[in-house]
């Protein structure tokens, strides 16, 4: 079954829109995605029919309300290829999972002189919890250099990887080059040296068939609302009997097995690291999100993915004044397309495109690493999802030729 986005758009109210008397194009899914009418009804019908708190209550509506949760905690294993549900841990988002990882396994097993390596490509997620941890520990910080064509360069990371590297952690699709990274290749390298291997599942998990034990990562990290999921949810997996091996990283309600005044002994599996009352109307929804995607098949969204990419890449290319990065050979990217108009800084192309109806993102992407490495202040992002079209695209580069000519005086690697 190819997806069929014209269908497809029904299921989606936002996207019936009109902004500045234009349809909405929306073209920021790699921030976040559009909700479809069954995720929205998702959350309405628990509020109305199940609100209750979880794992504590035996009376109808607790009951229903906990198996609805774990439910999900089944889907979400599922959808990334895992065998056991109690590996997965629901937290914020993805950029709390990787705080998590590194206070919980990173401040037990580093220490000064140890080496924590990284990609020059990393969203700030990526390295602002490892730049924390080699503050707490002495240990130090490398990252892996990246190719002109947008591609990791592996023997620079082969080499890189040694006797002193305790973790590597590296995301599996960039957000900002589309790169999908060999991560399979990453974690044969990784474990020769026995390191941990982490991967930032942000952008593949929503894009890309996913299977941990194909990918032989040890860690991976995901968020709901990139993949037509409410906000507010993440999914940590960890390999089967990491999570046994790593302390608490919150501690309150319902983490616990026992409480004595001297100390406490903790909960099995994943609740472990679930203190509080958590997110449970908006994981019940991700659950129906999941089933959405399950039905369309991920090699569906990905292959419409391939399509409207390479699309979109040779029409920006086509324009002319218009550069592109991240690689080309569309097998090696994903959805995220991000380009430079000459003389037109990317605030100001934002703008010009907003004007007629056009969602795009400005800016570094929460990748200044990756910004220095290109020479940019920022880039303009496209990035493609289920329901985009081709005349989106279309659309799009109709409004870059009307920031041509009202911008195109301005020197955009100098503008403010």
């Amino acid at each position: 079954m190819s997806i069929q986005p014209a269908q497809l758009r029904k299921d989606f109210p936002i996207l019936e829109r009109q902004i500045n008397g234009h349809p909405l194009a929306y073209l920021d899914n790699a921030a976040t995605t559009q909700k479809p009418r069954p995720v929205i009804e998702s959350l309405v019908h628990y509020y109305e029919t199940q609100n209750a708190n979880i794992h504590r209550g035996i009376h109808t509506l607790a009951v229903e309300a906990t198996k609805a949760y774990e439910d999900v905690r089944a889907k979400a294993s599922k959808h990334i290829g895992a065998t056991n549900t109690e590996d997965i841990v629901f937290t914020r988002n993805t950029t709390e999972s990787l705080n998590l990882v590194a206070r919980a396994w990173g401040d037990a097993n580093l220490q000064e002189d140890d080496e924590i390596v990284l990609s020059l490509m990393e969203h700030h997620s990526n390295i602002v919890p490892w730049q924390l941890l080699a503050a707490r520990t002495g240990a130090r910080l490398r990252y892996a250099d990246i190719a002109p064509n947008g591609l990791l360069q592996i023997d620079s990371l082969r080499k890189m990887i040694g006797n002193r590297t305790k973790l590597v952690s590296i995301t599996h699709m960039s957000n900002v080059l589309g790169t999908i990274n060999p991560i399979a290749e990453i974690a044969e390298m990784t474990h020769a040296v026995g390191a941990l291997l982490i991967v930032d599942g942000a952008q593949s998990a929503p894009h890309l068939p996913v299977d941990v034990n194909q990918l032989g990562c040890d860690v991976f990290a995901f968020s709901a609302h990139k993949m037509l999921g409410p906000t507010g949810v993440g999914v940590l997996w960890a390999r089967p009997g990491l999570l046994a091996e790593m302390d608490p990283f919150l501690g309150g309600g319902e983490m616990i097995s026992i409480v004595r005044p001297e100390g406490s002994t903790w909960a099995e599996g994943p609740h472990k690291f679930e203190a509080g009352t958590p997110n449970i109307a908006d994981v019940i929804a991700f659950g129906t999100a999941l089933d959405y995607l399950h039905d369309l098949g991920m090699e569906n969204v990905r292959e419409h993915e391939k399509h409207i990419t390479a699309y979109a890449i040779d029409a920006l290319e086509s324009s002319g004044g218009i550069t592109v990065h991240g690689p080309r050979d569309i097998e090696a990217r994903g959805g995220a397309v991000s380009f430079e108009v000459d003389g037109v800084h990317p605030h100001d192309v934002s703008t010009i495109v907003d004007a007629y109806g056009i969602a795009i993102r400005a800016g570094h992407h929460c990748a200044q690493l990756l910004m220095r490495y290109l020479n940019v202040p920022a880039t303009n992002r496209a990035s493609f999802y289920i329901y985009n079209e081709e005349h989106e695209v279309d659309a799009l580069l109709n409004a870059l030729e009307e920031a041509k000519r009202m911008f195109g005086n301005v020197d955009s690697r100098t503008a403010v």
